[in-house]
């Protein structure tokens, strides 16, 4: 079990929020997409990607926050219902749409969090540990690849789906920097890292995002 910072970092307490409730979100769609699923191997596919969330979450919260239920909503307290414009706008009209949702919108909500923690003092490679890089086997991008491969006229819809999704999820990039000050810090922090210093840390997030989003479409075999 790792051993609780006695004062921790505000900027990664604030991200470890962040991230342990993106992943709580990631879990609940997906474990309703395998609910749903056409055949009993997506169903069982999806049920493990979702349990794959909640471990995730269990080591981002080992690193910043109380032990216990009390302590994981307190850190996720600040976000709840952050994803809740994201949700009314992105309703899905049916299962592929609906895992598409969480491929992509939840993707960049974990992208994001991913560029966020390169701006960490102390705590960037605990982070990185946790969360893990972007998977290229992936396994509900390979059940979606599947389904989108057998179906052109499914795959043409949901690379339409795909462009407004991601739209409405780097929408939430500005309204979650200006709502938590230590996100921003960890933005402007993560440009200079990068040694990017002609665009602002919005910008520059939104292009690293952006570019995450079109290797994600790419390994679903989508245009997006």
């Amino acid at each position: 079990m790792s051993q609780q910072p006695s004062t921790p970092d505000p900027a990664l307490s604030t991200l470890v929020g962040l991230a342990a409730y993106t992943e709580l979100a990631a879990f609940g769609l997906l474990a309703a997409r395998s609910v749903d699923a056409p055949d009993l191997a997506a169903r069982q596919t999806l049920a493990t990607a979702a349990g794959d969330a909640l471990g995730r979450q269990e080591r981002l919260l080992g690193l910043a926050v109380l032990p216990g239920p009390a302590g994981a909503a307190s850190a996720m307290a600040p976000f709840d219902g952050a994803l809740a414009d994201f949700d009314a706008r992105t309703a899905p009209s049916g299962w592929a749409e609906g895992l598409l949702k969480s491929v992509v919108g939840l993707g960049v909500a974990q992208d994001l969090c991913r560029e966020l923690a390169t701006g960490l003092a102390d705590g960037a490679a605990g982070f990185a540990a946790a969360v893990g890089e972007p998977r290229t086997d992936d396994p509900a991008t390979a059940v979606l690849a599947d389904a989108a491969s057998a179906d052109g006229v499914l795959a043409a819809r949901l690379a339409l789906w795909g462009r407004r999704v991601v739209g409405e999820a780097l929408g939430l990039v500005p309204v979650l920097l200006a709502a938590h000050p230590p996100l921003a810090a960890l933005a402007d922090r993560a440009r200079e890292a990068a040694d990017d210093g002609g665009a602002s840390a919005q910008a520059w997030l939104v292009s690293r995002l952006t570019a995450e989003h079109t290797r994600r479409m790419d390994r679903l075999g989508l245009a997006a």
